[in-house]
């Protein structure tokens, strides 16, 4: 017989240096000692915002006045089936207080050093670990060189995450450019996902592949790579994406494109419809430039993924 569903809200408050808060769940509770992000139930009548910023006040002493909705987990303990919706929390009022935890604590999603954690907790933490901007090469339209140019001067301008994609190249150029991008990308610190082409991508050392939509609805599985990331542009397609555990994913297109000139896009009220309940971090797509970022994450968007607007 399956349990009724306990609705959650949970915060995930970010400091400008990109660290985060969590919370030890105190003696008398269940998983007492574990760390979590600071959160409690939708009451009935509330919206998973309003659960937000009661909880906070109740939990921390704080009033959220900057947030945007994110991902939701599910996640099955002994004691309780709870839906996590996530928030990210930019701005609050008030000075941060213990009060419901018996200790809190900053981190950075590369290194935390805190344990144990609440299992529903692990995948929220790989998805902090992405920045908000994802970067898509063209170099078969500008030119290798140019292209090069340009990631070399956006990695030096704190880019951290690229796709190569270049169907223009030929096989060798191809090749040649994405195992030049991959080192200039890891020297930076940056991650590199290659579309498409598993083989490639594990080839010239980046760090995984991003699928095609037609390629993510054929496969069986996950591809055995440390990164993988899917293009999407409906619900079947995302659904497939978190059936699979992808790290991420990308939606669009939201507006309507250069390469794709009289398609209109899904528009942000179709994104945000889209984006409820998605267990994964998902890119906006489409005609977006930087300044939509802030648009994007009101739709529960994670960041903005972009061709000519990454190399402006």
């Amino acid at each position: 017989m399956s349990r009724k569903i306990v609705e959650a809200a949970a915060a995930v408050i970010l400091r400008p240096d990109g660290s985060f808060l969590l919370g030890r769940r105190p003696p008398g509770k269940p998983y007492a000692g574990y760390w979590e992000f600071p959160g409690g139930k939708i009451e009935p009548g509330e919206t998973a915002a309003q659960a937000l910023v009661r909880e906070l006040t109740e939990e921390l002493g704080i009033e959220a006045d900057r947030y945007t909705p994110w991902i939701t987990r599910e996640f099955v303990y002994p004691h309780a089936h709870v839906r996590l919706r996530f928030f990210r929390i930019s701005g609050w009022h008030g000075e941060i207080r213990d009060i419901h935890h018996d200790a809190l604590v900053w981190q950075r999603a590369d290194k935390v050093d805190v344990a144990p954690m609440l299992p529903a907790n692990v995948a929220v933490l790989r998805g902090l670990t992405f920045p908000d901007f994802y970067a898509i090469t063209h170099a078969g339209e500008i030119g290798v060189g140019a292209q090069l140019g340009q990631l070399e001067r956006a990695l030096a301008g704190g880019l951290r995450l690229l796709q190569i994609r270049e169907p223009l190249l030929t096989v060798e150029k191809r090749e040649a450019f994405a195992r030049e991008a991959t080192r200039l990308a890891h020297a930076h610190g940056a991650r590199v996902l290659v579309n498409g082409d598993i083989a490639l991508a594990q080839h010239v050392g980046a760090d995984g592949v991003h699928l095609p939509c037609a390629q993510l609805m054929q496969l069986a599985g996950r591809p055995g790579l440390p990164l993988v990331a899917a293009s999407c542009h409906n619900a079947p397609e995302l659904a497939r994406a978190a059936m699979l555990e992808l790290d991420f994913a990308v939606l669009g297109p939201v507006k309507e494109t250069l390469s794709h000139s009289g398609v209109a896009g899904l528009g942000w009220e179709r994104t945000a419809k889209l984006l409820e309940d998605i267990p994964l971090p998902v890119f906006a797509l489409g005609g977006l430039q930087r300044g939509d970022l802030e648009a994007a994450q009101r739709t529960a968007a994670h960041g903005i993924a972009a061709i000519r607007a990454a190399w402006d």
